[in-house]
C-alpha cells in the first residue's frame, strides 16, 4: 500500500503531527494500535495514560527512533526526514548519561548544530545564545558546571534549553515534570506557554491528571489505542478517564470532583 501524498487528508500540512493508521509492536504484542491523530497548530497538548499505554512509544515511533509495523507519520503534512529542523525532542532524562563529560552549555550548543554545521567550532556568537537558553530556565549561572553536578530537576531544565535554541515549531516531550522540584515544574509551564504564544506547538507526555486542566490546552487519552483526543474542557472527563485507565481509582474520582467545581 502506497505511502499518503503530502499535504493529503490523512496527513495535511497545517497539523504539526498527524498519524494515521499507526501501530507498533515490541516481539509482535503491539503497543500502540491503530492510531489516528492530527495535532492541532499553536496548542499545548498533554499526552495521558496509564503506564505501559504507548505514551512514550507513540512519540518515539513518530520521530523513526524505533519502528512501525504499520501506519504513517507526518510532521507538518511531510515525512521526519523532511521536517527534523522544525521538530525538537526533550527525552526522558532517566534515558540519558549524565556522566558524559560535557557542560551544561555543552549540552545546549548540541541544540545549535544544523545551524552551526558538525563539523564548525562553536563560537562564540552560538554560546551567547546557548546561555540566552540557559537564562531563561534559570540556569545561566550553572553554564560551565558539568552536567553530572547537576540535581535532577537542573538537567532536566538544560534538556529542555537546547530544545529551545533549536527554533522548532513543534516540541515532543517525554515525561518532562517526572521527579522535578516545583522551581523546575514551574519553569516548565512558564516555558511552554511562551512557546504557545509564539504559536508553537507542544505534545507533552505527563502523568500528573489533577494539573491536565491548568498546564494544557488539549489531550491526548491513551491505553494502546486513542480513546478520545481534543480540548481539555471536552474530553478530559470522569467518563473518559475511566474508559482509560479502567477500574474506580481514586485520583479518578479527586480529578472529577475538581473539574466539577471549575464547571460552577
Amino acid at each position: 500500500m502506497s505511502a499518503p501524498v503530502r499535504g493529503s487528508d490523512d496527513h495535511p500540512e497545517w497539523s504539526p503531527l498527524s498519524l494515521h493508521d499507526m501501530t507498533v509492536a515490541y516481539h509482535r504484542r503491539p503497543v500502540v494500535w491503530d492510531i489516528d491523530y492530527k495535532a492541532q497548530p499553536g496548542r499545548l497538548v498533554a499526552i495521558v495514560g496509564p503506564n505501559g499505554a504507548g505514551k512514550s512509544t507513540l512519540i518515539k515511533a513518530s520521530l523513526d527512533l524505533i519502528p512501525k509495523v504499520a501506519g504513517g507519520v507526518r510532521f507538518f503534512g511531510k515525512p521526519y526526514k523532511e521536517q527534523r529542523g522544525r521538530v525538537a525532542y526533550v527525552p526522558q532524562r532517566t534515558t540519558v548519561d549524565w556522566d558524559f563529560p560535557v557542560t551544561a552549555l555543552d549540552v545546549v550548543a548540541m541544540g545549535l548544530y544544523r545551524q552551526i554545521g558538525w563539523f564548525w567550532p562553536v563560537t562564540r556568537k552560538w554560546k551567547a545564545i546557548a546561555l540566552e537558553a540557559l537564562d531563561k530556565v534559570g540556569l545561566a549561572e550553572f553554564a560551565p558546571r558539568q552536567i553530572s553536578q547537576l540535581s535532577g530537576g537542573q538537567q532536566q531544565r538544560v534538556f529542555l534549553a537546547r530544545a529551545l535554541v533549536q527554533g522548532a515549531d513543534l516540541y515532543l516531550m517525554d515525561e518532562p515534570f517526572a521527579g522535578v522540584d516545583a522551581s523546575t515544574e514551574r519553569a516548565i509551564v512558564n516555558l511552554l506557554r511562551e512557546l504557545r504564544s509564539q504559536g508553537k506547538t507542544a505534545l507533552v507526555v505527563h502523568h500528573d491528571l489533577q494539573t491536565v486542566p491548568e498546564y494544557f490546552d488539549d489531550v491526548l487519552l491513551l491505553n494502546m489505542r486513542l480513546v478520545a483526543s481534543g480540548p481539555v474542557s471536552e474530553v478530559f472527563t470522569p467518563e473518559n478517564l475511566r474508559k482509560t485507565f479502567g477500574g474506580k481509582l481514586a485520583i479518578l474520582d479527586q480529578v472529577g470532583n475538581r473539574l466539577a467545581r471549575q464547571g460552577q
